[in-house]
């Protein structure tokens, strides 16, 4: 009897996602209905709820999520895309290429994927239309290359993963770089065979010049970047230390170039913030426009507010997977997949289970859900943690751009106008560059280790 009730109450809540409940409240109905019918204290959820989140780890997600918004708001956006086109604006489809290696960089500060593609689309979406590409490739284009978003360090869903599943988020961050890199190539290639055979794309000459300038304009996002990724390396501070440390660098950064912006009239109220004209001199490609005092509210609201929808589901989905312990849920898909039998056959099943669910579910109750459930069987057959990690959210990455979610895609219509569905067309390349990327990832442990000071296969590293 027990199990008809869970059957109804999970088709149920299932019903009010499809209807657009937010997936906080879904959890939660199911979480209260089973404890219900299982006879599970209530009181557990308001001490659970409390409990997972009190952990220090998890105070770097707020902090990134604040720095992503004050670059941002700074302007540096258009510098970090500037400099990609200059790099790239040689080769055919350069622009294109260009607003994939933007999104690569904006990744490494923002650590999200919809604000990735709204950033980055935003700006590169109109210079593309101008440079002769068709729009519904330029919006695709932005839509794919925020998949990267999760997957360069910083990365929240790395911070999540980790506290989940206790391992260092430190060796998380490290993990995910050569991958997430490896990720941007990939659809680059598809990118650049895709502008040849349609001839999109202006083409510009490879002035090393130019590119030392755009670098110069770009120095806060790279010095953002650099500070993160050598602070967490060598040990310097802790991931929550360098959200904090570079958090309060880009805010006082921003809040000092302002007033020096206007009166170099770098027209920090631009529609684009940020850009600069080709004869601009040293000191103007090195003051960014940055924000005023009385900006610095809304941008804190802003990383609130977002912070605020992440929290309570992370509190409430580790509940969910106390729950789900109890009724055997985890001992059920161990043995499932178990039965399978060789290393490959497990890895390539838990693969599809993250894709598959990849594309009805956004990446952090995806990540919530199944990886306390699909980590511990990879670690059974020997799969370095660090690995199965970086596997599992790269698949989950692919599902920002696989019907019928795709939340990228969404994002991408919204900021374009354009269709969710004439955008498939086009996704259906990056897609496929995706895919295999993420396929070299899965073959290739080193990918995801290499830069690791410990590594063992199969066996979790404390913080």
């Amino acid at each position: 009897m027990d199990g008809l009730w869970i059957f109804l109450i999970s088709l149920g809540v299932t019903a009010l996602f499809a209807l657009g409940v937010p997936i906080f409240l879904v959890i939660g109905y199911w979480v209260v209905g089973v404890s219900l019918v299982i006879d599970f204290t209530l009181a557990n959820i308001g001490v659970t709820l409390y409990e997972g989140l009190n952990f220090f780890g998890l105070l770097a997600l707020p902090l990134f999520i604040m720095t992503g918004d004050l670059i941002k708001s700074a302007g540096i956006a258009k510098r970090l895309s500037d400099f990609a086109y200059s790099v790239l604006g040689w080769l055919r489809g350069g622009l294109a290429m260009a607003s994939l290696g933007a999104c690569g960089l904006f990744a490494a500060i923002s650590g999200s994927n919809s604000a990735t593609t709204a950033t980055i689309g935003s700006i590169m979406h109109p210079e593309m239309k101008k440079g002769g590409y068709e729009e519904t490739f330029a919006a695709a284009t932005a839509a794919a290359g925020g998949t990267v978003g999760i997957i360069i360090p910083p990365s929240i869903i790395f911070i999540v993963y980790g506290f989940l599943m206790n391992l260092s988020i430190s060796d998380l961050f490290i993990g995910g770089l050569i991958p997430g890199c490896l990720m941007v190539i990939a659809m680059q290639g598809a990118c650049w065979i895709i502008c040849h055979r349609n001839g999109w794309g202006h083409l510009i000459q490879f002035r090393l010049l130019r590119s030392l300038k755009t670098a110069l304009g770009a120095w806060l996002g790279f010095f953002a970047i650099l500070l993160v990724i050598w602070g967490i390396y060598t040990g310097a501070f802790s991931p929550t230390e360098a959200a904090g440390v570079t958090a309060g660098f880009c805010l006082i950064v921003g809040l000092v170039m302002h007033p020096i912006a206007r009166r170099l009239h770098d027209a920090p109220g631009e529609e684009t913030p940020g850009a600069l004209p080709d004869d601009a001199g040293f000191l103007q490609r090195l003051v960014i426009p940055g924000f005023s005092l009385p900006e610095l509210p809304a941008i804190i609201m802003r990383s609130g507010q977002i912070t605020g929808l992440l929290a309570p589901l992370i509190a409430v989905s580790v509940v969910m997977q106390q729950i789900l312990s109890l009724l055997g849920a985890d001992a059920f898909v161990t043995e499932m997949l178990n039965a399978l039998g060789g290393y490959y056959a497990v890895l390539f099943a838990c693969m599809a289970i993250v894709l598959v669910a990849g594309t009805v579910l956004e990446s952090l109750p995806n990540t919530i859900i199944l990886a306390p459930i699909l980590a511990p069987i990879a670690a059974s057959i020997g799969v370095d943690p660090i690995h199965f990690a970086v596997i599992f959210l790269v698949g989950d990455a692919i599902g920002f751009i696989t019907p019928p979610y795709g939340l990228n895609l969404y994002v991408a219509s919204g900021i374009t106008g354009i269709p969710y569905f004439r955008l498939l067309k086009y996704t259906l390349p990056y897609l496929g560059a995706l895919v295999a990327a993420w396929l070299l990832i899965a073959f290739i442990p080193e990918l995801s280790t290499i830069l690791l000071v410990n590594k063992g296969a199969g066996v979790y590293q404390l913080q």
